[in-house]
Formats: structure tokens, sequence, C-alpha cells
């Protein structure tokens, strides 16, 4: 990887901005793990993470135990700590219990959108277009975590929020290594996500967000078949 740029972080800064910034450092470090800039079984420094970002070692250590906790890394003593590495079969029951929450969505603490969420969810759409000539595997994967992070701003149940991120992000991170190694048809998967977003953007216009829950665990479903079918002839 190349050099990331620095991104300073204020010491003397109040605790909750601390957080927040810190809670920052998470977000990036799981994007990384999920797009493969830190892929299976490579070892994360501390002292270089700190570095780059600006801060000491110990706020470092508290977002790689958070990673640990959400099974992304593995902390070996004396050793070091490791972006960790699992395959589909492995997380099938994951996926399956994606599906049943993405029903609870709507139902719990549902939040309308605003008219800055909805020019979000256009703006999705718009990069779903551009995808469809000139996607790649790591592009659809941002674009999803991106559409995925929206969605959770539907609900303001914060218990359903973080299952739902936990279980999302440990199917992801493993989705670029499979839908290559399976040989998976990449072009339609961007043409079914593309449909999935034109359903979602329709039903949150009609304020329909019963039909939200049915699209969103439809394209859970098959989205973990068409990838488990593809693994299964390349095995």
């Amino acid at each position: 990887m190349g050099e990331r740029p620095h991104r300073e972080i204020s010491k003397s800064a109040p605790g909750a901005a601390v957080r927040e910034r810190y809670a920052k450092i998470h977000v990036e470090l799981r994007k990384r793990i999920c797009l493969l800039d830190y892929p299976p079984g490579n070892r994360l420094s501390e002292e270089v993470i700190a570095a780059e970002f600006g801060t000491s070692r110990t706020p470092i250590r508290q977002v790689l135990a958070r990673l640990e906790g959400e099974g992304l890394v593995k902390s070996v003593h004396g050793v070091g700590t490791f972006v960790t590495d699992a395959d589909i079969y492995e997380l099938e029951q994951a996926y399956r219990l994606r599906v049943e929450l993405a029903g609870l969505t709507p139902e719990l603490s549902p939040l309308s959108p605003d008219t800055n969420l909805m020019d979000e969810f256009q703006a999705l759409r718009a990069r779903s277009k551009e995808m469809l000539t000139s996607g790649d595997p790591r592009t659809f994967t941002q674009l999803d975590m991106d559409l995925f992070e929206a969605q959770m701003k539907l609900t303001g149940n914060s218990p359903l929020r973080e299952i739902c991120q936990r279980l999302y992000y440990a199917t992801k991170r493993i989705w670029i290594k499979s839908a290559v190694a399976a040989e998976l048809d990449l072009h339609e998967e961007y043409y079914m996500f593309d449909r999935e977003l034109e359903d979602v953007i329709s039903a949150l216009e009609i304020g329909d967000l019963e039909a939200l829950g049915s699209i969103q665990k439809a394209h859970i479903s098959m989205s973990f078949q068409r990838l488990l079918a593809a693994s299964s002839k390349a095995n």
C-alpha cells in the first residue's frame, strides 16, 4: 500500500470529540479490511497506525480490541495483531441472521428520510449507474458499504443498528476475495444491486418502509445464494 495522508488528532480536544475521532479511526480500519487494503493475515502495527493518525498507541489498542471483538482481527500475545480470514461457509449463519434483522429495521424505531438523506440515496444511485459500465469489485464493495450505512440511518434503534453493522462487516469483508475466487458474474451483481437501489428509493419516496424491509431481505438472501452457488462450482 502507498503512504496515506497524515491525519492529525488533538490530544487536548474535549472527550466527546476525541471519542468521535477514535470512532472514525475504527471505521477507517474496518473499511480497509473490507476492501482488502489489509488482507487476511496482514499484521497491523500499532506504531504505524498511531503515527498515521497522529495519536498515541493507547487509543489504537482500543480500536484494535474493538475490531477483535467484531472478529475482524486477532491478537496473538507477543507477536501482534493480524487480520483474520473466513470463508463463505463459515459465515452462512451470519448471512441468515442478517436476512431476519433486515425485516426489523423499518419496524423498530423507524425514521423517515429527510431531504438530505434522500439526496444521499440519489447520489448512490448515480454512482450505481456509473458502476454498470466501469465498475470493479473494489468500487462495488465501497458502494455497497455506503448504501448499507445510509440504510442504517432509517432506524433509531441503536442496539439493532450495532448488531446489523457487526454482521454486515463480518460478511462483507470476504466478498471481494470470494467473488473473484468463485468467478462470480460481476456484471450481474452490479445489475442486481442497481435494481435493489432503484426499489429502495421508490419505497422511500412513497413512505413504504414495510416494502423496504422486504427488499433488503430479498437482496441479502439472493446475494448470498449467488455467492454460495458460485463458490460451490469453483470448489
